[in-house]
């Protein structure tokens, strides 16, 4: 584990006492080290003092609410993965934490399956990553440089700062370069979804990568949509010519 021991550590922030009791029984039960906590003043100080590997983040906590303690937490570990838990459906508040870096939503009451298998998966998804940046830090493209290490892209004078899924959809887009990759298999390998309501999630990360990284986000020529299918990353450009 990333903290160099044999279990990850997972920061449980509830407030809801008995909810809390039976997630802190059963990840205990499962291998985990469970730091918990109430309120989000204290989170933060239990992120700090003991790193954690994964954080499970309700929203509606006293003092500082999941949102922003989510941003200030990002903001320092931009990479660590959050799972956000609320009991309101509102699609705005998945929206907002999808836009600030959050890795995945559970509206309570959940099954406990359900949440420990996104935990699991959310783990697996993040040594993925962490290999294939070792593996390959940096990566140029249309002017570009993205480190995917810090989670910046610099080109063009400008400075981009990545969420970490935008990161995770543009690396797995260039891994699998000039083929096409399905929104169901980005739902999967991104996120562990498999709803097909959700693929609007990954057409709208993808508007946002070619705002970034295209001249013209309209007429994309390095993440391309590709008909009936989903999208193909391809390094290369139009010539003068053509």
């Amino acid at each position: 584990m990333a903290n160099g021991k044999d279990k990850a550590i997972i920061l449980l922030v509830e407030d809801e006492e008995s909810l809390a009791d039976g997630l802190e029984y059963n990840l205990s039960l499962n291998g985990y080290e469970v730091v918990r906590t109430a309120d989000g003043r204290e989170a933060l100080s239990r992120f700090r003092e003991n790193e954690p590997d994964l954080i499970i983040l309700d929203i509606m906590i006293p003092y500082i609410d999941g949102f922003e303690v989510a941003e200030i937490i990002l903001k320092e570990r931009p990479r660590l993965p959050i799972l956000m838990l609320t009991a309101r459906s509102d699609v705005k508040d998945r929206v907002r934490g999808l836009e600030i870096g959050v890795n995945d939503y559970m509206i309570k009451p959940f099954h406990l399956r359900e949440l420990l298998a996104r935990i699991k998966g959310m783990l697996q998804r993040r040594e993925w990553y962490s290999f294939k940046t070792a593996k390959e830090p940096l990566f140029s493209f249309g002017g570009f440089t993205i480190d995917f290490d810090s989670l910046t892209a610099t080109g063009n004078d400008r400075l981009i700062r990545l969420t970490y899924h935008e990161a995770m959809v543009l690396r797995y887009l260039i891994e699998n370069r000039d083929r096409a990759v399905d929104r169901k298999e980005l739902l999967e390998k991104v996120w562990h979804l498999d709803s097909d309501v959700e693929t609007r999630t990954v057409d709208t990360f993808i508007a946002r990568l070619r705002k970034y990284f295209e001249k013209d986000p309209s007429a994309p020529v390095f993440i391309k949509s590709i008909r009936s299918i989903g999208y193909m990353f391809t390094e290369s450009e139009p010539s003068a010519e053509s």
